[in-house]
């Protein structure tokens, strides 16, 4: 027996070959081959019962055979769609569709039960996407009310072609979900309404940057490094730092395959804290966010209050390896940064490996090296930047994640061209 994926879901695939089939009355699968921007390089990357055939994909009497080892090394992801046979038909009037990964020898690895379906008359059901050298499947259930027309449309495919079908959208149906996707990841359904609210607003908001930049639909790992010294004491009293993490999730859920933050406190040493999640974020931030005292065996007085950034930097530059997919490492700090030599080595070394680090400033402080990011020679491409919050709960969501993610989007361009980042 296989597992069973939840929305939002991800599993492993240690077959070279699988199967995608699907159980939903009168519905037609098909495929989108996309690259890490979400988008088909031509037409022919759309798998549909006119053109059956793809590179590594094949529609064979209604199921997806997939041979990973054929899939062309640019297609970042593989998305198995459903679509009604019938154009004023949605999936409301029918039985939740279950959609299945088997091996070759039908073997089921995994089954995902699509719920909560309404208007919709197509539903992006699973992603299966790369994951270093390896794939891995996602539990999607994305659903689309204006039809098929504006799913492939969406996904760079043109519509003037007489072989892509075209249903007609009845007067009655209001799309319910625009064409701009916003991933859902495990744990929201325990927030609570105020809160799921805000993030669904955050997420959004997240999702028209990277929409806007050409990088809606890249996966990257996220990191949160959080300066603990003496001098950021006031943002830790107020609270201002609990927000900051509330802020970063939604970059998660959008970017990190498993929508969560990889986080780590610093100050003269560092700790890695246990990742943030989108249900247990306020109770994460109880726990961890500390300047003194020992939590969950912590000794936070072995970190110091003084900061030195060298060992952070240099432990999370050794986690990298060229090639690998993008990190994102959101690094917020209320200065220092005395050691300028030092650190711009470092991130003369870090330009060739696959990062991006944005770092912010809480407060009015002294920033040192920060400030002279963008005139750093010597690096293989732009790999770093630099904004001031002096109150950063003054800054809106659209403007916050627009600073964070503005740079990122650009570094990603560079980084690929120059091989450092997989495409």
């Amino acid at each position: 027996m296989g597992g069973v994926l939840a929305k939002g879901q991800n599993g492993a695939l240690a077959a070279a070959r699988v199967v995608v089939a699907a159980r939903a009355a009168a519905a037609d699968l098909s495929a989108l081959l996309v690259t890490a921007t979400g988008k088909v390089r031509s037409d022919a990357d759309f798998v549909f019962f006119n053109q059956p055939t793809a590179p590594g994909v094949e529609l064979r009497s209604g199921t997806l055979a997939i041979a990973f080892e054929e899939v062309p090394a640019e297609i970042d992801q593989l998305r198995a769609v459903l679509t009604l046979e019938e154009s004023d038909a949605t999936f409301g009037q029918f039985a939740p569709p279950v959609v299945t990964v088997g091996d070759e020898s039908g073997n089921l690895l995994y089954e995902y039960r699509i719920e909560g379906l309404g208007r919709e008359s197509v539903v992006i059901a699973l992603e299966l996407y790369r994951r270093g050298a390896a794939w891995k499947v996602r539990a999607v259930g994305q659903g689309y009310a204006g039809g098929f027309a504006d799913l492939v449309t969406d996904h760079g495919v043109s519509v003037d072609d007489d072989s892509v079908p075209v249903e007609s959208e009845p007067a009655s149906v209001v799309r319910a979900i625009p064409a701009l996707e916003i991933r859902t990841v495990p744990g929201e359904a325990k927030l609570s309404m105020e809160k799921r609210e805000r993030l669904d607003l955050r997420k959004r908001a997240v999702a028209e940057v990277l929409h806007t930049r050409n990088t809606h639909g890249v996966r990257a790992r996220v990191v949160l490094v959080i300066d603990k010294t003496g001098s950021i004491a006031k943002q830790y009293n107020t609270k201002v730092v609990h927000r900051v993490v509330d802020r970063m999730i939604p970059i998660a859920t959008q970017l990190d395959d498993d929508g969560t933050l990889e986080a780590y406190l610093y100050a003269l040493k560092f700790a890695k804290l246990p990742d943030v999640t989108v249900a247990d974020s306020e109770q994460w931030s109880q726990t961890y966010l500390h300047l003194t005292g020992t939590h969950e065996g912590i000794e936070y007085d072995r970190l110091g209050l003084r900061n030195d950034e060298l060992p952070i930097m240099r432990a999370l530059i050794d986690t990298l390896h060229p090639g690998d997919g993008p990190t994102l490492v959101l690094f917020f700090t209320d200065g220092g940064f005395k050691k300028k030599w030092e650190i711009t080595e470092l991130m003369r070394e870090a330009a060739r490996l696959p990062a991006f680090w944005q770092f912010v400033g809480l407060g009015q402080a002294n920033y040192g090296v920060l400030r002279n990011l963008d005139e750093m020679d010597g690096r293989a491409v732009d790999n770093a930047g630099f904004f001031t919050a002096d109150d950063i709960d003054q800054m809106d969501d659209a403007e916050l994640y627009q600073r964070l993610l503005g740079e990122f989007a650009d570094w990603l361009r560079a980084a690929r061209a120059a091989g450092i980042v997989a495409h």
